[in-house]
């Protein structure tokens, strides 16, 4: 087979995969509260948010457009971390007008760490992309 077959294959290939990968990344709705999905041009489809049992663990990853575990449980004093493994920045950012975490944007690598100190219930975003959300409860 000739080099120039060889390279109209190749170029079918890569456009039937990205053409799959718009369509599925791009095929879930998000929740009615929720902002519209972010434009084609985003390296990653935004994942939404797992709506699990709160985890009991102080450190949180942003990954894929989603923070996990999404929602966490600590104890009053416990310092709880984010890190951001996106190529994307993003930041952490409370949203029900408590004195909750409120990052910066965080490139890829970086961390923001915030020690909650009163029990209760904090819900946060990303200010960048609202459809990113969690929770974190905080106990005695």
């Amino acid at each position: 087979m000739s080099p120039q077959r060889w390279l109209v294959i190749i170029a079918v290939i890569i456009v039937l995969a990205v053409g799959g990968w718009f369509i599925l990344g791009h095929s879930s709705s998000p929740s009615p509260s929720a902002s519209p999905t972010p434009s084609a041009s985003m390296s990653m489809a935004p994942q939404p948010s797992s709506q699990s049992s709160p985890a009991a663990t102080s450190a949180v990853t942003i990954s894929n457009f989603a923070f996990s575990p999404a929602n966490i449980t600590v104890k009053a004093g416990t310092k709880v971390t984010w890190t951001n493994a996106d190529t994307a920045g993003h930041t952490v950012t409370e949203t029900d007008s408590t004195a909750g975490p409120k990052s910066s944007t965080l490139s890829k690598g970086q961390s923001y760490s915030f020690t909650f100190t009163t029990p209760g219930t904090y819900h946060y975003d990303c200010s960048i992309h609202p459809y990113m959300t969690g929770t974190v409860t905080v106990t005695q």
